[in-house]
């Protein structure tokens, strides 16, 4: 089971675009004040722009996990991400906390957004992004009933993709792995991901680290992987309204311009890599 990247590409870097806008914060954290909600509005009429703008000044292709309450809300902001080429994936309806859903809730929302990413972008997703990094138990067995043929959700490796598998919990005699499943798994990592070293959550999270120290532990991760991983693949996650205030777009735009001047490095959306994975 490996990756096996074209002709003089060495590493695979994915950028990955969460545009949650104000579903974020209704869904995940539960806020739907005004001032919370404002955050999310800058997320769709500063934040995307400038993030578009940064991946096309260093031709990185990428993947906007993109919840269906943006798209509605949203429609302009939407169609500037439909018009730059990149990947739309699935990433909830209004970015549920998968965890906390009832098996029928959670098959019930799955189908709605699965209809509505066809309303809005014209096309079945090809891969889905749970909106906490987090499934159910029922999870996985709904994304190969419902034909999805990648997920980048989970963390059972750093720079690999993998087939995930159920498990079965036995606290006393050690728990039991399920068959691999059809869905390949492409990694993601909260050091990798600048929600929460940059966002201020009052009473949740502190963030608002500093630019440099975001740079340097995404420039580690690159580096090793770039050295000791070859064929491998590092997915960055931005949210628009995190990366796209003026400091960390700066960060942002000196970490691709990093990362772009490395021999072999390959901006690309996700779906690009599954004809380069063999079992």
């Amino acid at each position: 089971m490996a990756l096996q990247l074209p002709h003089g590409r060495r590493l695979a870097v994915n950028i990955g675009v969460d545009f949650d806008a104000h579903s974020a914060w209704m869904g995940t954290v539960g806020a739907t004040s005004p001032g919370f909600l404002s955050r999310g509005e800058f997320d769709a009429v500063v934040g995307v722009p400038r993030v578009l703008r940064a991946l096309s000044e260093y031709g990185v292709v990428g993947n906007f996990f993109t919840p269906t309450h943006t798209m509605a809300t949203f429609p302009d902001s939407f169609e500037l991400v439909l018009e730059s080429g990149h990947e739309v994936s699935a990433h909830g309806c209004w970015h549920e906390p998968i965890p906390k859903l009832a098996p029928d809730e959670e098959q019930r929302l799955l189908d709605l957004q699965i209809a509505q990413h066809e309303k809005y972008v014209g096309k079945r997703p090809r891969g889905y992004r749970s909106p906490a990094w987090d499934f159910t138990d029922h999870t996985l067995g709904f994304l190969e009933a419902a034909g999805f043929e990648w997920d980048s959700s989970l963390m059972g490796r750093d720079f690999e993709p993998y087939r995930p598998r159920p498990i079965v919990l036995d606290f006393e005699a050690g728990n039991q792995f399920g068959p691999a499943s059809s869905v390949l798994e492409f990694p993601v990592s909260w050091h990798l991901d600048d929600f929460p070293a940059t966002e201020f959550i009052p009473g949740m999270n502190a963030g608002m680290e500093s630019p440099e120290t975001i740079y340097q532990r995404w420039k580690d991760h690159l580096d090793f992987a770039y050295e000791r991983v070859p064929n491998g693949v590092v997915s960055i996650t931005v949210h628009p309204q995190a990366i796209g205030r003026a400091q960390y777009i700066l960060m942002f735009e000196r970490f691709l311009r990093y990362a772009s001047g490395l021999d072999g490095i390959w901006f690309t959306n996700l779906s690009a890599l599954l004809p380069h994975w063999t079992d």
